[in-house]
């Protein structure tokens, strides 16, 4: 960094740097799952409505920010290749203030989770940890194609949506919402290889091993499409089995609209990533509230 680079470096970052490093575009699928979560549980929303709203609070803007924070601070020398101009390389975000950040929101996620009750702790306490062991050296999860994204789709998807009938019947869910969850957090595996398409030359320089790094983008994008189905198959078969006609068939036609997204991902996959997931990951979560309604009735 020359003379006059230091010169111009704040010593406090400003708050729309702030919010840039705890990316609010990624907010939406988590707090989209604890909503699953709550409409699944068959619980009345107004009486409860105050866990509602911190409940969406906690597991987009508190935990999924500070998942953000963590992994850019985290990741600084790999976004100096892939992003620059993100807030630690660039120097807006000045010397340790990403790691604090990441740190203080870790202790508020804990201190909002213990106001949802025991298990909004718990998971809160799971989802904290799961942030930082996907960053942080030893850990590094993200190193693996295969457990980084499993871990972030468990946390982006299962988790949240466990979280949000857990806390409004302040109880272990019913096994079929387990279910459920869990196979949309699986299917979210996929998801997430998508997203690493935009990291592959730096991941490759930096020797994190991501699917599309270690299979190449046109392998990988069939991995991702393969994991992101098959799930699906399993919610369509379960709701099926258990009497439902309206929801399978409601899920089994976002599936064939996800195939016709997907035959065009995979003509290339690098450069319709993004598009697809404007696209047929849209249909994917469309599909978490719909069989989020159905379960009220079992």
């Amino acid at each position: 960094m020359s003379v006059t680079e230091k010169l111009h470096t704040p010593i406090v970052p400003s708050p729309r740097t702030m919010l840039e490093l705890i990316k609010p575009v990624t907010w939406f699928p988590p707090m989209w799952a604890y909503a699953c979560g709550v409409v699944s549980s068959g619980e009345p929303v107004l009486p409860h409505l105050g866990y509602v709203i911190l409940g969406v609070l906690l597991s987009g803007p508190i935990v999924c920010g500070m998942s953000q924070a963590a992994n850019d601070w985290c990741d600084r020398h790999v976004d100096a290749i892939n992003e620059p101009h993100r807030p630690i390389p660039s120097g807006r975000m000045p010397g340790r203030w990403g790691l604090w950040i990441a740190l203080a929101m870790s202790v508020l996620s804990l201190g909002v989770g213990a106001v949802l009750g025991t298990w909004g702790f718990y998971a809160t306490v799971v989802g904290v940890l799961a942030a930082w062991a996907y960053s942080v050296e030893p850990f590094r999860l993200k190193k693996s194609g295969w457990w980084g994204p499993g871990l972030v789709g468990l946390c982006y998807e299962g988790l949240p949506w466990f979280t949000g009938a857990a806390v409004m019947a302040q109880g272990f869910p019913q096994w079929e919402i387990v279910a459920i969850a869990l196979f949309y957090a699986i299917g979210a595996h996929g998801i997430m290889t998508l997203n690493d398409f935009k990291a592959l030359e730096g991941d490759t320089a930096m020797g994190i091993h991501s699917l599309p790094v270690r299979l190449g983008p046109e392998r990988a994008a069939r991995v991702a499409c393969v994991v992101m189905t098959v799930p699906q198959l399993g919610v369509i078969g379960l709701f099926t089995l258990w009497g439902y006609v309206v929801v399978p068939l409601a899920i089994a036609g976002l599936v064939v609209g996800q195939w016709w997204a997907m035959a065009r991902l995979l003509r290339d996959p690098k450069r319709y990533a993004p598009w697809y997931n404007a696209t047929g990951v849209s249909m994917f979560v469309s599909g978490m509230m719909i069989c989020a309604i159905g379960l009220r009735w079992i």
